[in-house]
Formats: C-alpha cells, sequence, structure tokens
C-alpha cells in the first residue's frame, strides 16, 4: 500500500492529536488562551450548571473522543467529520445522541465533504457522560447550542435496547 505524503502526515499527526486542518490556521486566527478563558468565564458566570457539564464533558472528549475528532474538533479530511459548525453538531439533539450511543456505520456529507470512517458505538458511556460531551461539543470550537440534557440521552438510550 503506497500513501500520499499528505495522508502519511495525516496519519501521523492524528497519532498525536493533531490535524492538517489545524496546522493549516493562521496563528492570527487562533483562539489565543486568554481568549478561551474569557469565553469560558462568561459561561461559568451566566450558567453554573452549563458551566459544569462544559468541564465535565471536556474530560470525555479529551479521554474518548479526541483520537478521530481531533483538539481542534476538526475531525481528519475524508475520515472524520469535523464537529465546527456542522449541521449534526448544532441541529437535533436526539440524532447526535442516536450516534454517540449506536455508532454510524454510513458514510455521511458534510460541507460538500465525504466522510466514511466507522464511528463505534460508545454506549458504555453513562448518560451523563454523553449529555456533558455533547454539551461540550455544542459549546466548543466555536459552537454555540443548547445543553443536552441527561433525560434527553436515556430517551434515546431506550429506543435503541
Amino acid at each position: 500500500m503506497i500513501f500520499s505524503k499528505q495522508a502519511f502526515l495525516a496519519i501521523a499527526l492524528t497519532s498525536c492529536g493533531l490535524s492538517l486542518q489545524a496546522l493549516s490556521i493562521p496563528a492570527q486566527h487562533r483562539p489565543t488562551p486568554k481568549a478561551k478563558a474569557k469565553t469560558s468565564a462568561a459561561k461559568s458566570a451566566a450558567d453554573p450548571a452549563l458551566a459544569a457539564s462544559i468541564t465535565r464533558g471536556a474530560v470525555v472528549y479529551k479521554n474518548v473522543c479526541i483520537t478521530c475528532h481531533q483538539a481542534d474538533g476538526g475531525g481528519v479530511q475524508n475520515m472524520n467529520p469535523p464537529l465546527i459548525k456542522t449541521e449534526y453538531v448544532l441541529g437535533d439533539k436526539t440524532r447526535l445522541s442516536h450516534i454517540v450511543l449506536a455508532g454510524l456505520a454510513e458514510p455521511i456529507e458534510i460541507n460538500g465533504d465525504d466522510y466514511k470512517q466507522h464511528m463505534p458505538a460508545q454506549n458504555y458511556l453513562t448518560d451523563q457522560q454523553i449529555a456533558d460531551v455533547l454539551t461540550y461539543v455544542r459549546n466548543s470550537f466555536g459552537n454555540k447550542a443548547s445543553a443536552v440534557k441527561v433525560a434527553e440521552v436515556q430517551a434515546v438510550r431506550a429506543t435503541i435496547k
């Protein structure tokens, strides 16, 4: 099997938790640690429950999701989809919960790009962990959407069993 230089670099970077997309973002457009801290502080002040869910969700993301979806949420071109301002992330919470609980085997198209990598079910996570990680994703990487509630995840899980 022969890999192009870009494919080899993508594989190497993925194993380190980086992406080619992250490397191509000019420094002036990358969020600074201060900007991230201000955003987190504003969310914490506005809604402590949301802030707690986002904090817990960040831990789940780093332990479960980061390998495929990357630290910046940008995914891996044509393999693992981005989580940045997509219809899947910002749209229907039931569909998003179902993807996490049941996995996703069919290819999907996001922003004109096809993603074919199978996402395994993450149904070993608790309902709280899934609600938290989805809340984190829906409020990170430039996203701004409502929180996912534990009861919403429970309702989806009940349809899968």
